[in-house]
């Protein structure tokens, strides 16, 4: 008996050391990769040192939104709730996509009229450009140093010109529609209140870029009923920075896009409609859109507010680029008139608000103006699992990365997270030696089921367990439910393929019934 109850002491000591070594070394692993390195992009990060490389700004001017962020994987985008009414915000990826999350995010676009801005100047975006048949070069793009489209910087605190940096380009940005598809318009500049009266169709706003790659639109991989737009683009005379002097190879035309919109209009999705299409909740048409931008800085903090800007050295139009002989956007050809507005850069936050505010469908005819006056009630997602976090933090990110694979409620992830260690704890306590014993399996007892489930019922009942996990939720007694229309339980419901559960008198398959019972199991949670 002594030498039992050794032998338990033992083994629970050995996986106390386990478990204690196994913690201690993958925490070390994760720390020590990601030692040196500072997150940089973030919308939630404020540290003095990096706050110009930060996206705080760009989180503070569109608080008017509901503003979230993922940590995990764009793979869950399809799983949120509205998809048509969210945007997601993937700033400076520093780990590449894989294949599956490249088409998690297409389907997000084509298929459930989801919104994206993914600004990248490396081929990290890649294989999510792919999808939509767009190319990402991997070096930036340097402009000619007599006439190119670059803008100029000062030191700040003396004053003097700093050596130009011909990567460091401007352009001019439309919104809704690419520059070959204006007429005369294209030189006038948006002026403040016109992006707050969502009146920027017929107007460009200064756009400056830091060290931007260059995009290609591929059309031979086109798909089909898209609509693409190139709102900006460097100058023809623009080359990609390759180390080779004059010998950069010369972009040229079609080549050059800095700013690459991508629109899939007449797409379906439930929600609120207006009172002329039965003020219920239905399905209405929504354009998914995603738009490529050849660099992450144009979001910074240094680059997006005027003041931040100004105080970094960034220069508007004037002397310093006449006496320098090359092209500000109030001069260019192909840039702004100054007889037509003012043409001053008010920060890239003026063209970045006017363009997410139009991919919202504020304007959309068929929405009810209950969903469409507000825009809290539109999802403004920044992804930050594409970003390397500091080494304290490294370890929480991943744990809860891998967690929100399983399950995006915030309540469910605690639980998991305290369910494992409880699981380890019992594991640790409850090791019990336990005597040799056999299962006897009695044939003699063994008897077919009474009744089995007609088959044809499988639907029906599928459809009444719904229904009724719809009631418990919402606290309703069977009358209560009983007396509620079909629009109220639509309402309840919202999840898109259930609705259609619910209210569709279609026959679903066997397999079909399969793909739902996991939404019905996570539906509420």
């Amino acid at each position: 008996m002594a030498e039992g109850e050794k032998s338990t002491l033992s083994l629970e000591a050995w996986l106390m050391v386990g478990l204690i070594v196994s913690v201690v070394l993958s925490t070390a692993v994760i720390a020590f990769v990601s030692s040196g390195k500072t997150t940089v992009f973030s919308p939630y990060e404020s540290g003095d040192e990096f706050q110009e490389q930060q996206l705080t700004l760009m989180r503070e001017s569109l608080g008017d939104f509901n503003v979230a962020n993922t940590m995990s994987t764009p793979m869950l985008v399809n799983d949120w709730q509205d998809p048509h009414r969210t945007l997601l915000v993937i700033a400076a990826p520093e780990k590449p996509f894989d294949a599956a999350e490249a088409a998690a995010v297409h389907s997000f676009v084509t298929e459930r009229g989801g919104k994206v801005i993914l600004a990248s100047n490396s081929t990290n975006a890649q294989l999510v450009a792919e999808e939509f048949g767009v190319k990402f070069f991997d070096t930036p793009v340097r402009d000619d140093i007599t006439t190119g489209r670059y803008y100029e910087v000062v030191n700040p605190e003396t004053g003097e010109r700093i050596a130009p940096d011909t990567r460091k380009v401007w352009s001019v940005a439309s919104v809704t529609r690419g520059v070959d598809q204006m007429g005369e318009e294209k030189a006038t500049p948006c002026q403040p209140e016109d992006v707050a009266s969502a009146n920027v169709e017929n107007c460009r706003m200064p756009v400056l870029f830091h060290r931007p790659t260059a995009i290609q639109v591929l059309d031979e991989q086109a798909d089909t009923g898209r609509q693409v737009h190139v709102l900006a683009a460097a100058s023809t005379s623009a080359a990609l920075d390759m180390g080779r002097g004059e010998d950069n190879p010369t972009l040229g035309e079609g080549e050059t896009g800095l700013i690459v919109r991508i629109d899939y209009p007449g797409q379906s999705a439930l929600d609120e409609r207006n009172s002329e299409a039965g003020g219920d909740y239905g399905e209405v048409a929504v354009t998914g859109s995603i738009v490529f931008v050849s660099d992450h800085s144009v979001l910074a903090n240094h680059l997006w507010d005027v003041n931040e800007a100004e105080a970094t050295g960034k220069q508007q139009c004037g002397q310093v680029y006449t006496s320098n002989g090359h092209m500000c956007w109030d001069t260019d050809s192909e840039g702004l008139s100054n007889g037509l507005g003012d043409t001053n850069w008010n920060g890239n936050a003026l063209y970045f608000e006017a363009l997410v505010n139009d991919m919202m469908d504020f304007d959309n005819p068929e929405m009810s103006a209950t969903v469409t006056r507000f825009a809290s009630n539109y999802n403004l997602v920044f992804d930050e699992s594409r970003h390397v976090s500091g080494a304290l933090s490294m370890p929480f990110t991943e744990a809860m990365g891998a967690i929100v694979l399983l399950t995006s409620d915030g309540v469910l992830k605690w639980l998991i997270i305290l369910n494992l260690f409880a699981l380890l704890a019992i594991a640790i306590m409850v090791v019990p030696e336990k005597e040799n014993w056999r299962h006897v399996f009695d044939l003699t007892r063994f008897r077919e089921r009474p009744s089995k489930v007609d088959p044809s019922q499988y639907h029906r009942r599928t459809r009444d367990a719904f229904l009724s996990k719809v009631r418990q939720f919402n606290d309703l007694t069977r009358d209560e439910f009983a007396r509620k229309s079909p629009a109220e339980v639509m309402q309840m419901v919202r999840e898109p393929r259930l609705v259609e559960l619910v209210s569709s008198n279609r026959s679903y398959s066997n397999e079909e019934l399969r793909e739902l019972i996991p939404h019905i199991r996570r539906w509420g949670n």
